[in-house]
């Protein structure tokens, strides 16, 4: 019997916190606790890998963290917002 899951996130994604956690567990072969203001809310990350759990590894500048999803959103995609300058006509 084989489960299918659905998820937002992939490997190689751009995430942000959306809500803080109340600390961070590192990512290594021996995972630590770490405080969670070791990540501001407008920091982005990258997601290295899916642990099982609905987990996520991902990568700050400050280290990797495993994440649960409930803590993760889709960071905004900087090619998509729209540019309030002015363009430039020519004629």
């Amino acid at each position: 019997m084989s489960e299918s899951t659905t998820t937002l996130y992939r490997v190689g994604q751009t995430v942000v916190l959306n809500q803080t956690p109340p600390y961070l567990k590192t990512a290594d072969p021996m995972p630590m606790l770490r405080p969670a203001d070791l990540i501001t809310g407008a920091e982005q990350g990258v997601i290295l890998e899916r642990r099982p759990g609905n987990c996520w590894a991902v990568k700050f500048a400050r280290g990797v963290f495993l994440l649960d999803e409930q803590y993760l959103a889709i960071a905004p995609d900087p090619d998509s917002e729209v540019s309030t300058a002015p363009s430039k006509v020519e004629g």
